[in-house]
C-alpha cells in the first residue's frame, strides 16, 4: 500500500547507501526533484541505472554519489556532453566511476525482464555491434527451438525506482499521460518505488482507460511535488525549459561553478523550489 509522504521522508525511508537506483522518465517526467533530495541527503556509493542519462545523472555523479552507472547513451539532450560524468570517467573527479553501456533496446528489455522476475533478457540485438566487445554483461545464447543466435543481458532489478507522473489518486494509484518510456517497467522491476506527482486527485473517473495506471500496491511512496520534473516537461502541465539545458552546459563545464550552482540551487533549497520555477516560466 502506497504511503503519502513528504519527499524528504520518502527518500530517507526507501534509499540507502550502496543501493541500486533508477530515476526514469523519457523526454518528459524526469524526476529531478527526487534526485535533488537524494543529493541533499548525501546518499552515496549508488549504482545508477537509466536510459539516456541526462543532467540529473550529471549532478549525481558530479556530487560524488555514484560509484557505477548502467546506461544507454549519456548526454545533455539537444546540447551535448554530460561534462561532470565525463570528468569523473576521464579524471576521477570528484571520484572515479564504473560504467556499463548498453543499447536502448537492451535497457528496455532488461527492465521488462526485471519486471517479469526473470534473471536475464533475451532479444535480437548487438549483431555486428562493437559494444559487446567491451561490455562483458552482453552475452549470446542459441534459441533452443530454432538455433538462432540471440543477445542476452542481466535483468535490471533496482532496489529503488523513482519516477514522476501527472496524478495519483487518494488510494495511491498512479496515472501517466503522454510518452511512457520505461517508467512502468522500472517500477515493477524495483523492490521499492517512489512516485512524485503534480497533483493528488480523488480518483481517475472520466479519464481514458488506456492511460498508464500503476496500482497502489506497486508503489511504496507517493509524494506531491508540483513542478517535480523541471526542467524537463510534464505533458499537460508545463513545457520543457530549454534554456536550463543550454545553461547547464556552461555551468557543468567548470568544477567551481558547478559546485556553487549545486549549493545555491539544490543543497540550500527544498522541493518547493520546483513549483516556483515552473510558475516563472
Amino acid at each position: 500500500m502506497a504511503k503519502f509522504q513528504s519527499l524528504k521522508e520518502a527518500v530517507a525511508e526507501n534509499l540507502r547507501d550502496g543501493e541500486t537506483v533508477a530515476f526514469e522518465g523519457f523526454t518528459h517526467l524526469i524526476p529531478h526533484a527526487a534526485a535533488h533530495e537524494v543529493i541533499r541527503q548525501g546518499i552515496k556509493d549508488l549504482t545508477l541505472i537509466r536510459m539516456t542519462p541526462d543532467i540529473i545523472y550529471d549532478q549525481l555523479v558530479g556530487m560524488g554519489l555514484a560509484r557505477k552507472v548502467v546506461f544507454s547513451y549519456a548526454g545533455n539532450p539537444g546540447v551535448g556532453l554530460l561534462r561532470r560524468m565525463r570528468d569523473a570517467i576521464e579524471n576521477g573527479w570528484p571520484r572515479s566511476i564504473e560504467t556499463v553501456e548498453h543499447s536502448h533496446a537492451a535497457m528496455a528489455n532488461a527492465y521488462e525482464a526485471g519486471a517479469a522476475g526473470l534473471p536475464c533478457a533475451v532479444f535480437r540485438g548487438y549483431r555486428g555491434a562493437g559494444l559487446k566487445d567491451v561490455n562483458p554483461d552482453i552475452r549470446t545464447i542459441s534459441c533452443p527451438f530454432t538455433g538462432e543466435e540471440l543477445a542476452a543481458v542481466p535483468a535490471h532489478r533496482p532496489d529503488v525506482a523513482f519516477i514522476h507522473a501527472q496524478k495519483a489518486s487518494r488510494r495511491g494509484d498512479v496515472l501517466i499521460e503522454g510518452i511512457i518510456g520505461v517508467q512502468k517497467e522500472a517500477v515493477l522491476a524495483a523492490k521499492r518505488a517512489v512516485v512524485t506527482v503534480e497533483e493528488i486527485v480523488e480518483d481517475f473517473e472520466g479519464l481514458h482507460p488506456n492511460l498508464c495506471v500503476l496500482p497502489h500496491w506497486t508503489v511504496a511512496s507517493v509524494v506531491q511535488v508540483p513542478g517535480g520534473a523541471h526542467p524537463s516537461y510534464t505533458h499537460g502541465y508545463y513545457a520543457r525549459d530549454n534554456a536550463s539545458y543550454l545553461e547547464w552546459d556552461r555551468i557543468s563545464s567548470d568544477r567551481e561553478l558547478f559546485s556553487r550552482w549545486m549549493k545555491e540551487n539544490v543543497l540550500d533549497v527544498g522541493p518547493d523550489v520546483f513549483a516556483s520555477r515552473v510558475k516563472g516560466l
